[in-house]
């Protein structure tokens, strides 16, 4: 009866593991995901144009400049001679503020303290990065950085929130040629 018993529990054993058939994924990848992310990265970028475009509106004191990179820029300070503007290299000394669109200041330029920025050999504001290519020393300018070219979807983890577009006043300082072969 023993032999028998175990023979049955074996034969059903390997009756049931030739029988089974692969088990089909739980989850299939079809690309909703990044499409659905896709169509609100555009409906937050259309959001945030829209607010730059009501404070441009009320800001009827300054003419704004719409750049090629997505921002916009606005000149507190304009030098009209004919003197360089940093490149790739260079080194920029310059200070900035950060503020809200609404007015409220985020960063000081004591918080912030001077820069030294060595053009494209460091990794800054992304928006900042083209904006100091365009001045001239002695410039002051203010820019308008959506989210995407500012902190983006992370804030900056203290008082930038997440895809908060930027009002950045930019004081340009110097601008000397790197020596130092950095």
């Amino acid at each position: 009866m023993k032999k028998l018993t175990v023979l049955l529990i074996l034969s059903s054993f390997f009756v049931n593991c030739t029988n089974q058939q692969a088990r089909k994924p739980i989850s299939q990848s079809s690309g909703s995901f990044i499409n659905e992310s896709i169509e609100r990265n555009k409906v937050l970028i259309a959001d945030e144009e829209k607010a730059i475009e009501n404070f441009i509106k009320k800001d009827s004191l300054n003419q704004y400049i719409s750049s090629p990179k997505g921002y916009w820029y606005s000149y507190n300070t304009k030098v009209d001679q004919a003197t360089v503007t940093p490149v790739r290299g260079d080194i920029a000394y310059f200070d900035y503020e950060l503020k809200s669109l609404d007015g409220k200041i985020i960063y000081t330029k004591a918080e912030l303290k001077p820069q030294t920025y060595y053009v494209d050999k460091e990794n800054i504001l992304m928006g900042l990065r083209d904006g100091i290519k365009i001045m001239k020393k002695g410039e002051e300018i203010t820019f308008l950085f959506p989210s995407h070219i500012g902190y983006g979807y992370h804030g900056d983890n203290d008082k930038i929130g997440t895809n908060e577009p930027l009002l950045c006043t930019v004081i340009l300082k110097e601008i000397k040629k790197d020596t130092s072969n950095k």
